[in-house]
Order: structure tokens, then C-alpha cells, then sequence
């Protein structure tokens, strides 16, 4: 027997790969700095915890509803309207077992084979991966460092044709770190609310910028009913292990989500849900203090990064991520990334695990400790001291 052609077209995420070589290290008694992993390195929060033992005690282990319990999906309606100014009811949320089943389930709703899908490059693996294991064709559109890896307009603007049936949007970005500023983002709608294209707009980072904050698409004028935002509390509320994600959409899409949910997970455990209605709606303090220290760790870890020769770092406005420009150093990305992990100890991503247009940068995640970050930087600038770029 052979696998199906698709699988050929569906790829992985280069975080784990590089996860599972630094851990393979470490067990032959290397020291290693991770900075590969996108994972908050917080504990979740104690009051969201203590929820979900509650729940396990109380008996929520059974089956739920398939599109999520009502009360998270109020919770969640409630949090757009505070954050958003949007007027969502319950039936536009759709819950899942993580975020990544949204960008999966409405792709698979949405996408006939040749359809065309705009997504950022460098941007998360995963978009790509999943146009192309779908049939559809993917658009990359790059970033540009220069305005804060933010879209081109121009060149966003061109690659609008009329196959276009979907765009992703990220803001704040991974792995750039990058806010997409609102005035891009209101001619990007501008140039979208009169066509017949569907927006997914990856808000996983939502909580976690540091100036300006950033615009959700759907809440402009004419743009909420072809928007999806894509949400979850791993990042926001240190809840990685504990997958819990949502979708909002319109009710139409919506159907779809559940129909594909009930055939692949038949809901989402009930006990992480109540944790969930505890995160949105209980004390915010873990997550303010999370977000200054992630703002501590970017300015001193860019600062850092920019007095080693050969480097410059664009800084990130949201997120944890670090996405510096290697291409003074002579080095390609991969070859760097790699020679870092075996050489320096330092965990990290090559720009190209996130698209062709990665090449040149590589990605740091601050999820770790100021100490170990700047231990990171201290590596870095002696191994590329000692160790001249292959011919």
C-alpha cells in the first residue's frame, strides 16, 4: 500500500523538528538554549488552573456540544465587543481542541482545487502547508523589513486576481513579530470589501503587542461578514498543552466548522473550556505582567542582537518573536540555524522554515529568560567571531 498523493503536499512545522534535534543534544549531555519553540515560558495563570481542576471534580468529562459549551461562547462574544466592538452572537463561535483545526476546517470549507489563497511569506507553516495539501494555489506576498514586515500594498494589490477566494492575514505576526499598521490594514479592506473573498485573520497574538495595537479587518466597515478571526488561549493566557482555540465567523461557515468537527473530534473536552471562561473573564494581571516582561526581554535582547557585527533587528511590535537580519554576517539562513544548534547551543529557526522569502533572517522566540537570552547572544557573537561563513 502507498500513502494517498495529498500527503506528498502536506508538510511540518519546523519548531518541533528543531524541538526534537536540541532535545536529542541535550540527552547526550549538551547544553542548549531553546529559542525555537513559540510557547509562553509562564506557568498558567493559578486562577484559570484552579477552574479547571474544579471542572475535572465536578464531572465536566463528558461529551459537550459539538460547536462548544454556551457559556465560553458568550464569554467569547462578550471579550469582541469589549476588544472589538463587535456584535457577535454565540452561533457565529465555533470551539475547537486548539486553534489550528479553525485554519484547517476553513480551508477545507472554503477551497476548491486551483482556488487561490494570499497569505504572508515569511508567515506560519502551517498556512501554506494546508493550501497546498487542499489543492488550492497559494499567493505568498512578502513581508518588507523595511516597513515593519508589513504587506506592500502595490504588491498586494497585484496579486488580487479573480481566482482569489481567501486571504490570511496575521497581525501580530509570526514569526516577524510584526503589527500590521491600520492604515494598511484599511486599504487592504478598501481594496477586498468589494469582491467576493473571504478574510482569515489570525489574531492568536492579539493580546500580546507592545505600541501600536493592532486593527482586526472585521471591524471595518463592510468586512464582518467575510472575516474569520482566528483566536485561542495558548499564547495569551500560557495555555499551550491545554489546546483550546475558536473561531468567529458568519453562522453560514459556521455549519461547515461543525459538521467537519463532529466528524474529526466530536467536540472539545469540556473540563479546558470552563478553564477557558475563567481566562476571559477573570482577573487580567498574569497576562499584563506576561506582556511587560515579554517587552522587557525584546528591547534588551534586539539591543543586544544589533551590536553583534553582521546583524541588524528590526524591533518587533506583538508577540515574542525576534526575526533579525543575518545577511551581513555572509551566512545563509539554514546553514546558520543549523550551525548554531550544533556548534553554539542556541536553538533557533532558519527564516525559510516560514517561506521562500524567509531567506536572509532567522527567528528567535523570547519565550525564555532574559538571562539565558542574553547567555544566547553572548554565543552567538563568539561562534560567528571564530567561525567564517562556508564558501
Amino acid at each position: 500500500m502507498r500513502l494517498a498523493e495529498r500527503m506528498s503536499r502536506i508538510r511540518t512545522e519546523g519548531a518541533f523538528e528543531v524541538l526534537s534535534r536540541a532535545r536529542a543534544l541535550e540527552a547526550q549531555g549538551r547544553n542548549i538554549i531553546h529559542l525555537e519553540i513559540g510557547e509562553p515560558d509562564f506557568r498558567t495563570p493559578a486562577n484559570i488552573v484552579e477552574a479547571g481542576q474544579r471542572a475535572l471534580a465536578e464531572g465536566w468529562t463528558r461529551y459537550g456540544p459539538t460547536q462548544g459549551l454556551p457559556e465560553l461562547r458568550q464569554a467569547i462574544a462578550d471579550s469582541l465587543w469589549r476588544t472589538h466592538g463587535l456584535d457577535y452572537g454565540i452561533e457565529h463561535v465555533c470551539i475547537t481542541p486548539g486553534a489550528k483545526p479553525i485554519l484547517f476546517f476553513v480551508l477545507l470549507a472554503l477551497l476548491e482545487p486551483g482556488d487561490e489563497v494570499i497569505y504572508p511569506d515569511p508567515g506560519f507553516p502551517i498556512y501554506a502547508s494546508m493550501i497546498d495539501f487542499l489543492g488550492g494555489a497559494g499567493v505568498p506576498v512578502p513581508l518588507v523589513e523595511e516597513r515593519g514586515f508589513s504587506f506592500d500594498l502595490n504588491v498586494f494589490r497585484r496579486k488580487l486576481s479573480t481566482q482569489t477566494k481567501l486571504v490570511i492575514l496575521n497581525s501580530p505576526q509570526n514569526p516577524t513579530g510584526g503589527v500590521i499598521p491600520a492604515d494598511d490594514v484599511r486599504a487592504m479592506a478598501a481594496l477586498l470589501r468589494s469582491r467576493d473573498v473571504m478574510v482569515l485573520s489570525d489574531e492568536i497574538y492579539s493580546r500580546i503587542w507592545f505600541d501600536e495595537p493592532p486593527l482586526s479587518i472585521g471591524t471595518l466597515p463592510g468586512m464582518r461578514e467575510n472575516t474569520v478571526i482566528l483566536d485561542g488561549f495558548s499564547k495569551t493566557y500560557a495555555m499551550t498543552g491545554w489546546r483550546l482555540g475558536y473561531g468567529v465567523m458568519p453562522p453560514w461557515l459556521a455549519d461547515a466548522v461543525n459538521t467537519l468537527m463532529v466528524n474529526s473530534n466530536s467536540c472539545t473536552a469540556s473540563f479546558t473550556q470552563r478553564a477557558g471562561i475563567e481566562a476571559l473573564c477573570g482577573a487580567q494581571d498574569a497576562v499584563t505582567n506576561m506582556v511587560a516582561e515579554f517587552r522587557r526581554r525584546r528591547d534588551q535582547f534586539c539591543a543586544a542582537l544589533n551590536e553583534i557585527p553582521g546583524i541588524r533587528c528590526t524591533l518587533p511590535q506583538g508577540a515574542f518573536y525576534a526575526f533579525p537580519n543575518i545577511t551581513g554576517t555572509g551566512w545563509k539562513s539554514k546553514p546558520l540555524a543549523d550551525a548554531l544548534l550544533e556548534k553554539a547551543g542556541v536553538a533557533a529557526l532558519s527564516g525559510t522554515a516560514f517561506g521562500t522569502f524567509g531567506e536572509g533572517y532567522l527567528r528567535f522566540s523570547t519565550a525564555n529568560s532574559l538571562e539565558h537570552l542574553l547567555e544566547a547572544v553572548r554565543r552567538i557573537r563568539a561562534f560567528l567571531a571564530s567561525e567564517p561563513p562556508p564558501a
